[in-house]
């Protein structure tokens, strides 16, 4: 990785899977970021099949809203892989080598927040990033928070995930001054509505600087961080 610009490959590849799939093999040198199975509403045997092209050609997949009844099939087949069914997420092969200093804090606001905050995890640490969990230290105890100074303080960006009202965010980016990506989740009672509640929270936030991605998005808020983390890199 040199400057601030991503070269753009000269081979564009992609890879047919029958009629129903183009496999995307220059992402990740174009964008900083790999092709990622995103599996609902897909069948295990189109899983599976594009889970086999892609590790014959990167040796890395991942895989994100897999279902949990799919993993001993992907086991079986790929025995080398971890299936994080909290996350209902999996990474086939091996880790990227570590990115030195680079850490990216994920808070959660709540327990019931973290299938998001593990999917933006496993995402993370498959791509070779440090990842310091600090999860429930929501605004109904807002001290959890703050007994975790120091570890907020030693990572380069913040992950933030809430549901409910949303709040979150906006506590940690009126306090810390690194870069926030806000993670809305579907968590909450009525009209919580199922993360909207927390996302124009989050999106009207009186403290500025923050970035917001979709509701229950970790992949995205994942991939918000990564590329933040290439331009602290690049400019060094």
């Amino acid at each position: 990785m040199n400057n601030r610009k991503s070269k753009t490959p000269r081979n564009q590849s992609f890879i047919h899977v029958g009629e129903y799939a183009k496999l995307d093999m220059s992402r990740r040198e174009r964008t900083l970021f790999p092709e990622v199975i995103y599996c609902e509403n897909k069948s295990i045997d189109r899983i599976m099949v594009i889970a086999k092209k892609l590790y014959a050609r990167e040796k890395l997949v991942l895989g994100t809203r897999c279902p949990k009844e799919f993993f001993p099939k992907l086991k079986k087949t790929f025995p080398q892989g971890l299936f994080v069914k909290e996350a209902r997420s999996f990474r086939i092969g091996k880790s990227l080598p570590a990115m030195k200093e680079c850490r990216v804090g994920i808070i959660s606001a709540g327990t019931t927040d973290t299938i998001a905050c593990e999917e933006a995890a496993l995402i993370l640490e498959s791509l070779g990033v440090e990842v310091q969990r600090i999860y429930d230290v929501g605004v109904a105890g807002i001290h959890r928070l703050f007994a975790n100074e120091h570890h907020i303080r030693e990572c380069d960006v913040l992950i933030v995930a809430a549901g409910m009202e949303g709040a979150l965010p906006s506590v940690i980016a009126g306090l810390y001054p690194q870069p926030i990506i806000a993670l809305p989740t579907s968590v909450g009672y009525g009209t919580a509505l199922s993360g909207f509640t927390a996302l124009f929270a989050m999106l009207t936030s009186c403290a500025p600087g923050v970035s917001v991605v979709n509701i229950d998005n970790g992949v995205g808020a994942a991939a918000a961080a990564v590329k933040i983390l290439f331009l602290k890199r690049s400019s060094k």
